[in-house]
């Protein structure tokens, strides 16, 4: 299969939900010699932002968006060694990521993890419905350069500004950064709780993460 075709597949079984189709196609890349980034960004990427801008027109439901997911975390596994390799060899600063209490959605942490992984930095991923104190705790103990919290639900994105307030309280704002993202996080709301900066998608987050620390982005 020519490396057009495989990067079309590789959208279309993000699109189909079909993980052990995305886990062959991601194996198959690492077999042709395919670099594990471009795999992500011409192939599956595309195909989770499809899956995305469908569900939020309506066009794809909640069933749809898990399988998806689940086919994105199939295809990422598949990826995860090359791309180890590849993070080793220019670490540029480590993140600490979680999605925010009360909010159990995580297809864009971890596509956010895996995109920032593959430009080499070391990702600490707390998980979902995670407290406000475990981010800082977390960061404290690696010595993060940035947090990264997720909010995918109106009603659970005050949690990203308690994070912020309990930074400072903890005399770490000025060492850690914050960004945030989520569906429904927009530039005011930036801008009212102090963070950082903020990305619609994981390939802008991993934009936002460079400049904020200065490294080139891949």
């Amino acid at each position: 299969m020519d490396v057009d075709r495989l990067f079309e597949a590789m959208k279309r079984s993000i699109l189909d939900g079909e993980a052990d189709e995305a886990r062959r196609l991601a194996e198959e890349a690492v077999r042709q010699g395919v670099e594990p980034i471009q795999a992500i960004e011409r192939g599956f990427v595309p195909g989770i932002n499809e899956v995305g801008r469908a569900f939020g027109c309506q066009e794809m439901f909640l069933p749809d968006l898990v399988r998806a997911g689940e086919a994105m975390k199939a295809a990422m596994q598949a990826l995860q060694g090359a791309l180890g390799s590849a993070a080793v060899l220019r670490p540029v600063g480590t993140v600490v990521l979680g999605t925010v209490k009360g909010d159990i959605h995580e297809i864009g942490k971890n596509l956010v993890a895996t995109m920032l992984s593959a430009n080499g930095y070391k990702v600490y991923d707390i998980g979902v419905d995670a407290a406000p104190e475990a981010f800082v705790d977390k960061a404290r103990e690696v010595k993060a350069d940035l947090i990264g919290a997720s909010a995918l639900l109106t009603t659970t994105m005050p949690g990203q500004q308690e994070i912020i307030r309990r930074l400072e309280k903890a005399g770490l704002r000025g060492q850690v950064r914050m960004i945030i993202g989520g569906a429904p996080v927009t530039r005011e709301w930036v801008k009212e709780i102090g963070a950082d900066g903020y990305s619609e998608d994981a390939l802008g987050a991993v934009k936002v993460a460079s400049e904020l620390l200065g490294v080139p982005c891949a």
